[in-house]
């Protein structure tokens, strides 16, 4: 046990152990600034803790084992966790927005909506001050997904990960039943998903009569356990299930009927971070799995891989075309970028791997960015978001530099040149050209020109449209939400103009020369 591998998921962990004692014992009046600054602190000195590790790992070399190898320190863990861990802080600053007296959150998630307790908790200005530990605890999991080096950690990694965003989705303050149908919603499927992960681990133990990825890689390897005598069925039955466990929580199709709802229903910053570090952790387990537990069966599975991506980057495009809601056309937005990062997985390669990972860091500011305007729109009725893009007509000549931000962060989505998404797009394209995977590239651009289309027409929408009667009225930024936006600006604008440095450290040299039917991008990862 070497904790001090382990230091930035300890440190994660005391704080929430910490937030749930201040939950506790410190006076109602207190606990909002104490929960945020413990929080902030925590999150941000894991943030040092996983920079100073990456001098610790050896110079030449995957990394090393740790916790009895059940977790994994090498540098695509020690990237994704770093990414992890500041979008979870610039998404902890839109979940501290406290604006006119109310947060984004329920006074009380217990009560019935409408009911006379409710008011009662609305009026005398009630908390749910819970949510930074929930928060952490859902930010362990995600530093633990990527790294959990054989299944039965990764199980539990998903399920500390998934659960606190399951009470999370619950608890906006407007609009109550749709969050909470949203947060069912999420948790039923989330648990059928988990099941259906569990049963393919459970299968795959069958073959390899381990659940450690080492172990399951050497079995393929070596054609299966010695206790049978044809085990390849079971083999690809529980790469088909495991598969369709991690898929769920990446978003792709025919897996993403959660998003939508969930998105749409949640309060927005959590929506944010789950659109950013949830998307992050998921990606990064998918990677670990398929190209380390799976990685000698990549001829099985990339057929598989290459269907869902095919139906995410095409199903999802076209259906974003229809929305009218901004947060549904987000979700649609996310499942779509899904299908992209899925043409680097198929790639199985160093340059596949390092162009998943810098589009998951690019996507990550700049979905944070967008999530952070929409919570500033608000319609005038009833003071709540506005979620209908009609009423986001005319916004351009209201709000210029609102308007501004959100078309830079539109058109980093929809590839354009010097945005953060355009050298995201070109990476992972680059990379599925090299692997073969070119009718892949093609449907994937293709579908990167009808997603331009509904993009664009924000954009159009915003400036060259007259305001409507109903035009929402736009609160001024604060500094927290200013902040959050001002970082996702420069993150997509420094990043689509000066990668190199980010790109050159995620494309190490393997350590050594693979067999062809290994995929190079092993050798990155503890094994």
């Amino acid at each position: 046990m070497d904790y001090g591998l382990l230091s930035p998921m300890l440190v994660v962990f005391a704080a929430g152990v910490i937030g749930v004692l201040i939950e506790a014992f410190a006076p109602q009046h207190q606990r909002r600034l104490s929960q945020f600054v413990v929080a902030l602190a925590a999150l941000l000195g894991a943030f040092v803790l996983t920079v100073g590790l990456v001098g610790q790992l050896p110079e030449q070399g995957a990394g090393v084992g740790v916790a009895f190898a059940t977790v994994a320190v090498d540098r695509p863990t020690l990237f994704l966790q770093g990414t992890i861990l500041v979008l979870a802080v610039i998404s902890l600053l839109l979940i501290a927005e406290y604006r006119q007296g109310e947060s984004t959150f329920s006074a009380q998630a217990a009560t019935v909506p409408g009911s006379e307790e409710e008011r009662a908790h609305v009026l005398a200005g009630s908390q749910h001050t819970e949510i930074y530990p929930l928060v952490l605890f859902a930010v362990l999991g995600m530093q633990l997904f990527p790294a959990a080096n054989d299944f039965l950690t990764m199980f539990i990694a998903l399920e500390v990960m998934s659960l606190p965003l399951y009470l999370l989705c619950g608890l906006a303050r407007r609009r109550r039943l749709f969050s909470q149908e949203a947060a069912v919603k999420y948790f039923l499927l989330g648990a059928f998903s988990s099941a259906f992960f569990l049963f393919g681990i459970a299968l795959i133990y069958g073959y390899a009569g381990s659940v450690h990825f080492a172990d399951i890689h050497a079995a393929i390897s070596g054609n299966g356990s010695a206790l049978l005598d044809n085990g390849e069925p079971l083999l690809l039955a529980g790469i088909g299930m495991a598969g369709v466990g991690l898929l769920f929580k990446v978003g792709a199709v025919p897996f993403h009927s959660w998003k939508p709802d969930v998105y749409q229903g949640a309060p927005t910053p959590i929506t944010a971070l789950m659109a950013s570090c949830t998307l992050v952790a998921a990606f990064g387990a998918l990677l670990r799995v398929f190209y380390v537990a799976f990685g000698g069966a990549v001829w099985e599975w990339r057929p598989m891989m290459w269907i869902v991506a095919i139906l995410t980057m095409v199903l999802a495009a076209v259906i974003a075309v229809t929305q009218r809601d901004i947060k549904r056309l987000l979700a649609y937005s996310s499942v779509v970028h899904a299908g992209f990062i899925l043409t680097a997985v198929v790639a199985a390669s160093p340059a596949g791997l390092a162009g998943a990972m810098f589009y998951l860091a690019a996507y990550g500011f700049t979905t944070v960015g967008a999530f952070a305007i929409v919570t500033l729109v608000r319609s005038h009725e009833g003071g709540g978001e506005a979620g209908e893009l009609s009423q986001w007509a005319g916004l351009g000549r209201t709000s210029p530099l609102l308007a501004g931000a959100l078309g830079l962060f539109l058109l980093a989505f929809a590839g354009i040149p010097l945005t953060s998404g355009f050298i995201g797009k070109f990476a992972v394209f680059e990379a599925a050209v090299a692997a073969g995977a070119t009718p892949l590239v093609v449907v994937g651009v293709l579908s990167s020109a009808v997603t331009a289309f509904f993009y664009v027409r924000i954009i159009v929408l915003m400036f060259f449209s007259e305001p409507s009667a109903t035009a929402p009225r736009v609160l001024r930024p604060s500094g927290l939400t200013g902040s959050v936006i001002a970082i996702g600006v420069a993150a997509t604008l420094v990043l689509g103009v000066y990668p190199t440095p980010v790109l050159e450290q995620l494309l190490p040299q393997p350590v050594s020369e693979t067999a062809t039917s290994q995929p190079p991008a092993l050798d990155m990862f503890v094994r």
